[in-house]
């Protein structure tokens, strides 16, 4: 009965891509001109933060110039496409647009980004967003993702392991520098939930990586939780020239 249902309303509502509504042959899925429009993450990559690195991927642990100057505090990083073109679409859309549809497609890529880096037992953390923008935005972005990577991946998830000390003014358009003063001592854990954190692998989960500075004082705030290892991921990689 369910698969008869199922194939009745796919034969009324036809799968469409989740960035331009043209029909896909599957659900949830993008079409052959936005797939060739997104800039997806392959071959050579930065371990640390997922930024594609010139060349094939040979398995060799390579690093970006700026995770080779700058200390990052977690471990390991991925993410799953450049922020430009229908990828950028599908951030601003889900951040600002109400598409909180495109959740599960995008933890889906997510998750698969992740397989090799975090253990089974990991602890899945999104990033935090203040109480006051989130009273505005009516959701969290890197929350929702977080949740449906748990789904995908069947691993627990600790939606308010952290919490954000005080509002910070939007970072858009300031330099690394300003951008990591801005956050210093932003993120802490929370007061009676971030003790979960103790002795676990966490993965970290947001919509975008720009400078690093808001994963970098997530990944402060667990360790000072006391958790064993800090991995991170993202749906989306702010580099040069992209």
């Amino acid at each position: 009965m369910h698969a008869l249902l199922q194939r009745t309303i796919r034969a009324i509502y036809p799968p469409q891509c989740i960035a331009c509504d043209a029909m896909t042959e599957a659900e949830h899925g993008l079409c052959g001109t936005c797939w060739s429009g997104t800039a997806f993450i392959s071959g050579a990559i930065c371990d640390t933060c997922g930024a594609p690195l010139m060349g094939d991927d040979q398995g060799e642990v390579l690093q970006c110039d700026d995770c080779m100057r700058i200390a990052r505090p977690w471990s390991r990083g991925r993410s799953v496409f450049l922020y430009t073109d229908v990828g950028r679409r599908l951030v601003l859309a889900f951040k600002h647009g109400d598409r909180l549809d495109l959740s599960w497609p995008a933890a889906g890529w997510m998750a698969q980004r992740v397989g090799d880096i975090v253990r089974e037992d990991a602890l899945i953390v999104p990033v935090p967003l203040h109480w006051s923008r989130l009273i505005r935005r009516k959701y969290n972005q890197a929350s929702l993702l977080a949740q449906d990577m748990g789904r995908h991946l069947g691993r627990t998830v600790l939606v308010d392991g952290l919490v954000r000390a005080e509002r910070t003014k939007s970072l858009e358009g300031h330099n690394r520098e300003a951008r990591f003063a801005a956050m210093a001592n932003r993120i802490i854990p929370h007061p009676r939930r971030g003790n979960l954190m103790a002795g676990r692998e966490v993965l970290l989960v947001d919509d975008v990586m720009t400078s690093g500075a808001t994963l970098a004082a997530c990944a402060e705030a667990a360790r000072l939780a006391g958790a064993a290892n800090v991995f991170t991921v993202t749906l989306a990689r702010v580099v040069k020239d992209a």
